[in-house]
């Protein structure tokens, strides 16, 4: 591969050089060597090979595939040889690989399908995604629950004291509960659901914020599984009657994953929310959460302040949290001390003191917040705003010289002030604190792979038409058709859409006035024209998202008239 790449004028005697002797040392693959050091990108280095060996480059972004012909090639033998069954024609298996020059992977591909294979060349990146999208785990995890449920058989058991000696990891309903893990992992699901229903239980998993259906397996497997959950997590097993919530990790091909579990007792049985927090995942950048550039502007600004609170405010799942560790994150330094108060700890960022809230032994936000000034911080993050004290506290360190930064569960930022007036805060102290309001949600992107034109319904181009506010502009109406890099759903991705609200003077004025009609007179002035709305059309216009998405998002912003 290397002399390849001199030939063709990429790389330099000296860099293939150095990159082979780092090879040697640390054993990784000579590709990933050139593109860790900056030499090369994946894609330059396919399509050298393939200008070099005469055969097709094939972009897997762009490239349907068929699950069926994918897993022909066993997930070992995929991942080691770093190769993926891309479609079957005249006989012959074309097959993708990251280093076609791997003559031994060449020959144990030909064993293992017993057909004649012509090869093409694929980025190294994007085969481990198509691998991770392809071999799912649906077949085995209703294996796997047939297998639980012949095990628990027509008996009635109490799994109490069976759950707690068969606790093996041998056991099905471990090995269930692992296969479920991976399967939502390589789906990058954010939450699985446990459901129990009258004559069975269904396994969801939460995609890009919108439900998918698992599996569904009987009803008899249900109390197994929770027993299991709960006996990890730390909870009360013979506890059926109130919700519980608890946390444990797992260890998910090679990744540390925090689960954060939450039981809820239900007519036929306990019901049980795990959130997937993979510690690996890197935070995102701010400049990548999709901020307007002239309103990330305006919030980095904000953000340097040595004094005073942001507030990012929204529903659950909406990203505030995202949003926060990736402010905290870039004025992070060895200068500041940095100290976060959650329920629960979210992401783990070094340098940061980061204290975990718990009620059952009376450590609420506001006893911790009191500890916490004591500790002469310069940046405070609290998780989220409850209630009246520790609003109160919040803002009064934001008052004497610190930067506090919050969430708080409103419709839009206009009406952040006004709730926290209704909280029962002094106006005086909000006026004189409160430097931002950030509002913000999460809007679905349409896959670039499958993405096709089509026609809005009326009421749909009617909705844009008006929200546009007479733009003559010409929208892109896309959608997702639906293909195997989505999972079929025509969607991939979200990002962020904001509003930002500063308090300046006249509004400051307004709230100490407690002229609550003024104030959101004055808020929708400055907003006007970059409201969560108008961003979310502007998505649209761009094509990335569909009107109904945009419409929905509207419609959970309190449904402002237009």
């Amino acid at each position: 591969m290397g002399d390849i790449l001199v030939q063709q004028g990429l790389l330099t005697s000296e860099q293939l050089k150095g990159s082979l002797e780092e090879q040697q040392r640390t054993g990784r693959r000579l590709g990933r060597v050139f593109v860790e050091r900056g030499y090369l990108t994946e894609e330059q280095i396919a399509q050298a090979l393939a200008r070099q060996l005469k055969i097709p480059y094939i972009n897997l972004k762009y490239h349907q595939l068929n699950s069926q012909v994918v897993q022909r090639l066993p997930e070992t033998q995929a991942r080691r040889l770093r190769a993926l069954a891309l479609e079957e024609r005249d006989g012959q298996m074309l097959i993708g690989m990251a280093d076609p020059t791997d003559l031994f992977a060449y020959d144990e591909i030909s064993r293992l399908l017993r057909q004649d294979i012509e090869l093409a060349v694929v980025s190294e990146s994007l085969l481990l995604l198509a691998i991770d999208r392809h071999y799912r785990r649906t077949g085995e995890i209703s294996g796997l629950a047939q297998e639980l449920t012949a095990e628990i058989g027509d008996s009635s058991v109490d799994f109490g004291p069976v759950g707690a000696v068969q606790g093996g990891d041998d056991a099905p309903v471990a090995r269930l509960l692992q296969t479920i893990f991976e399967d939502a992992s390589q789906v990058h699901a954010s939450d699985v659901h446990i459901e129990p229903q009258e004559t069975k239980v269904q396994i969801r998993f939460r995609i890009d914020g919108v439900l998918h259906l698992q599996t569904e397996s009987d009803a008899r497997i249900a109390q197994a599984l929770v027993l299991r959950l709960k006996l990890v997590s730390g909870l009360d097993i013979s506890e059926k009657r109130l919700p519980q919530d608890g946390r444990f990790n797992i260890r998910i091909r090679g990744q540390m994953v925090d689960v954060r579990i939450s039981t809820m007792p239900t007519q036929y049985g306990e019901s049980v929310v795990m959130r997937l927090l993979n510690q690996q995942a890197g935070l995102l950048k701010l400049d990548r959460i999709g901020m307007p550039p002239a309103m990330l502007q305006r919030f980095r600004r904000a953000i340097q302040h040595a004094n005073g609170m942001v507030l990012v405010t929204g529903p659950t799942g909406s990203g505030k949290t995202t949003t926060l560790y990736s402010a905290l994150s870039e004025i992070n330094s060895i200068g500041s001390k940095l100290i976060t108060v959650e329920d629960p700890v979210e992401y783990r960022l070094p340098g940061v003191n980061q204290v975990q809230v718990n009620d059952k032994i009376e450590l609420t936000f506001a006893r911790v917040l009191r500890s916490v000034l004591r500790q002469d911080p310069d940046i405070i993050l609290v998780g989220e705003v409850r209630d009246q004290e520790t609003a109160e506290i919040a803002l009064r360190a934001a008052l004497t010289g610190h930067l506090v930064l919050s969430t708080l569960h409103t419709n839009d930022a206009a009406s952040t002030p006004v709730r926290l007036i209704d909280m029962g805060i002094p106006p005086f102290m909000i006026a004189s604190s409160l430097r931002v309001v950030m509002a913000q949600r999460l809007v679905r992107l349409v896959c670039e792979t499958c993405a096709e034109t089509y026609t809005p319904k009326s009421y749909e181009e009617e909705w844009l038409r008006r929200s546009m506010d007479g733009q003559a502009r010409e929208p892109r109406y896309v959608r997702g058709r639906g293909c195997s890099h989505c999972n079929g759903t025509g969607y991939q991705g979200r990002i962020g859409i904001y509003e930002m609200l500063e308090m300046t003077p006249t509004l400051v004025e307004a709230v100490t006035r407690q002229d609550v009609h003024q104030f959101v007179q004055l808020a929708g002035r400055q907003l006007a024209g970059q409201t969560l709305r108008h961003h979310a059309v502007e998505l649209v216009i761009q094509g990335r998202t569909m009107v109904s998405d945009a419409m929905r998002v509207s419609d959970d912003m309190g449904g402002e008239d237009i």
